[in-house]
């Protein structure tokens, strides 16, 4: 039972490290390569899980020379156009001026309903309202609305907008984030200036606050009997 344990926490860290080192998009939209990285990474390291009697090295090292495959792919793919084109493919132009490009949709394997099913997923439910619609490498479809379709901006309005600055956590249950209290440009003495102006006294009595850099907070207390 020792071995298996620790064998399974080994296979594990290495496809943790591994997964981390090749990047924050294979846990998103992933293309070919990653894909055939991931879905090999996941076979080859359940063998020495399954059968004790495989060396441990007969699934670490498999998975190490995918990950050194899928860097050298990564690397070459940034340098060269040809070699990114020939691999992931292009993105193709499925729309254009509401007018469905049929050719495209074939030579994608593109089907009708994955075609409105996408566009409802953007709350468009008129073709004819599409300007152009573009599917991805990574299998994404990305709409552009003819202009008077648009969301009306502030740019549009001419109308002068507040400056905003990305929202940050001061406070995760109970914890006060010193860092991004710090980035965000405050200190403890602000921190409890707000907190006695909003009656709320410890930082252990709330359970989420947000703040950003204008001084805009949001905070939930902790409901009754909830502890840090």
């Amino acid at each position: 039972m020792a071995i298996v344990l620790a064998r399974t926490i080994i296979i594990y860290l290495t496809l943790l490290v591994t997964m981390r080192l090749l990047g924050k998009r294979q846990l998103g939209e992933m293309e070919l390569s990653e894909f055939v990285v991931a879905a090999l990474m996941a076979d080859l390291a359940a063998h020495p899980l399954q059968d004790i009697g495989i060396p441990l090295l007969n699934g670490i090292v498999p998975v190490l020379t995918l990950f050194c495959c899928e860097v050298f792919i990564a690397a070459a793919s940034m340098k060269s156009v040809k070699f990114r084109s020939l691999l992931f493919g292009r993105p193709s132009l499925l729309i254009e001026q509401g007018k469905i490009l049929q050719h495209e949709m074939k030579a994608n394997r593109f089907t009708p309903d994955e075609l409105m099913q996408e566009l409802r997923n953007q709350d468009i439910y008129d073709i004819s309202r599409v300007q152009y619609a573009v599917l991805e490498t990574d299998g994404t479809l990305n709409v552009m609305p003819y202009p008077e379709d648009k969301p009306v901006t502030a740019r549009m309005m001419k109308l002068e907008t507040e400056a905003e600055s990305y929202p940050s956590i001061v406070i995760n249950n109970g914890r006060v984030l010193e860092n991004n209290l710090r980035w965000l440009g405050f200190d403890s003495n602000w921190l409890s200036k707000k907190l006695k102006s909003e009656k709320l006294g410890n930082p252990e009595n709330i359970y989420l606050m947000i703040a950003d850099r204008q001084g805009h907070t949001y905070i939930a207390k902790k409901e009754n009997g909830e502890n840090a």
